[in-house]
């Protein structure tokens, strides 16, 4: 099958210098034939408040739409986030929480890659267990296979800021073309 796939990714840091935003720019360059993929910011999301969301309001905020509307023009979405306190930064889990609401939920169903990067030596174990109930909840296709924890992230960017860990590349490689390969299964079987 040769349908073009798009790929909406996020990252778990706002920090400008962030680590999984730059493994995130990586994987750009890394996609299989006939997809692309786009990241999206959630850094003006508000605190989730049910009084503002449906069917309790009659809108959700411009900024949350504009997020959903991303998600929801993704055929797959890729996470590539840290770990914070054993678990995911509490940004990520508001935007996600944002974005999981409602039979309209872009999240629904949807095929799924998570990887992330500490500068730890754990390499975000926890975070993406943490990540399991949400993609349940979500009714998510997660791609478990290759997993992608990089540890001592720090080490593994030239002067430059490109990254250099070849084995991890190795494998965001292999994690979107698995993602690509469930798309397409999913598409077919519908």
């Amino acid at each position: 099958m040769s349908k073009n796939l798009h790929f909406v990714a996020v990252s778990g840091s706002l920090r400008k210098d962030s680590f999984n935003s730059a493994i995130l720019r990586t994987a750009l360059e890394l996609l299989p034939e006939n997809t692309t993929m786009e990241i999206a910011s959630w850094n003006e999301l508000p605190f989730y408040n049910g009084d503002f969301d449906l069917p309790i309001s009659t809108f959700r905020p411009e900024s949350v739409e504009k997020f959903r509307g991303r998600l929801k023009k993704a055929d797959a979405i890729v996470i590539a986030s840290p770990e914070y306190n054993y678990s995911i930064p509490g940004g990520l889990k508001n935007a996600l929480d944002w974005a999981s609401r409602g039979e309209d939920s872009p999240l629904l169903r949807k095929p799924v890659a998570l990887m992330g990067a500490s500068p730890g030596m754990w390499g975000s174990i926890r975070m993406q267990f943490a990540f399991h109930a949400l993609f349940q909840a979500f009714d998510m296709k997660v791609v478990h296979k290759p997993e992608i924890m990089i540890a001592q992230v720090a080490n593994k960017f030239d002067e430059s800021g490109k990254f250099i860990d070849q084995v991890a590349i190795g494998l965001i490689k292999k994690k979107l073309q698995a993602l690509k390969d469930l798309t397409l299964s999913l598409l077919v079987s519908h």
